[in-house]
């Protein structure tokens, strides 16, 4: 008998009346959301408008999902294109299915259109976003959990998952949590981004490349532990392969930016440290004219206390 393990949910979708809520579609909203406010923030203070990063982020999240889902439905097609399956199945996001290497890649040409529309160096927002990013995965993975799947190999480990469902092939047992193992290795990807970024000021897109190259580590060995179907060249897994190739890419991007580009940007979007002075200037201009109209009205009644005082002196005398 297990003394401990982590209990999956006996169903992932709750029906409201006739609209149902899923919780792998809330795991993603919810990511969507933690990804745009913490960006916003590192925007602003990177010298942005506040609003940017949200205004950016409606062309990048439907690219994302489209990305995200097209990665997975190409890469796992019998799922939905073999025989007794059914295509329509395919365009079933909230049921599941959204590969990261797509949702990024793809999620890069919207937030290259929306930085385009503003004038603003993709780079930099891949910047401002990248320990977001990281966040939004470390919350979707938990609509792993709902769904029951992407579990890895058996163990006796007391933080063991418990799968109860025998649905598509699953086999009721305990079996390593690696939606917890990513979810945990991409909040630690998120905070080792923020303080590098802090420590050694990077720019040009190398805390980006800095997320993504240390978020393939960890899927590299995650992944390994995992035992669902998937596709298999030269013995590894196909996203194994995936990760080892994009952790080049970045590392190979971070060195060679460093060297082409060091330092980081000083002006991230056009127009915004006129307008945030201009502001500035403004709330001084009215603080002074404020403090002069305090001035002159406390000066008026120093002079009617004054005229107050002098009558009735002069009324005493009398």
């Amino acid at each position: 008998m297990e003394l401990a393990y982590i209990p999956s949910p006996s169903r992932g979708v709750i029906h409201l009346g006739p609209i149902p809520l899923r919780g792998y579609a809330f795991c993603i909203i919810i990511g969507v959301f933690v990804a745009v406010w913490l960006g916003n923030k590192r925007w602003v203070a990177r010298g942005g408008r506040a609003g940017t990063v949200a205004d950016i982020a409606v062309w990048a999240v439907p690219f994302g999902l489209l990305g995200g889902r097209l990665y997975h439905v190409i890469t796992d097609y019998e799922l939905y294109f073999s025989e007794g399956r059914d295509w329509v199945d395919a365009f079933k996001v909230w049921e599941g299915g959204l590969g990261i290497w797509g949702a990024i890649a793809l999620g890069a040409v919207g937030a290259w259109i929306g930085c385009r529309r503003r004038g603003i160096p993709l780079p930099a927002y891949a910047d401002a976003i990248a320990p977001g990013i990281a966040l939004a995965q470390a919350i979707g993975r938990w609509g792993n959990w709902f769904n029951q799947e992407l579990y890895g190999k058996p163990t006796d480990l007391p933080w063991a998952l418990h799968i109860t469902s025998s649905t598509d092939g699953r086999v009721p047992g305990y079996y390593h949590p690696t939606f917890l193992y990513e979810s945990l290795w991409c909040i630690g990807v998120a905070l080792l981004v923020i303080w590098a970024d802090r420590r050694f000021t990077l720019g040009h897109g190398r805390a980006f490349a800095l997320y993504v190259a240390a978020y393939c580590t960890g899927r590299g060995w995650i992944e390994y532990m995992r035992i669902d179907d998937a596709h298999h060249i030269l013995g590894l897994r196909l996203n194994v392969w995936t990760a080892i190739i994009v952790f080049l890419l970045a590392v190979t991007y971070m060195v060679l930016s460093a060297r082409k580009r060091p330092g980081r940007e000083e002006v991230v979007e056009p127009g915004a440290a006129e307008e945030e002075a201009e502001e500035s200037g403004k709330a001084d201009a009215d603080g002074t004219a404020a403090d002069a109209e305090k001035a002159e009205a406390d000066s008026e009644d120093a002079d009617a206390k004054d005229e107050t005082k002098d009558e009735a002196e002069s009324a005493k005398k009398t």
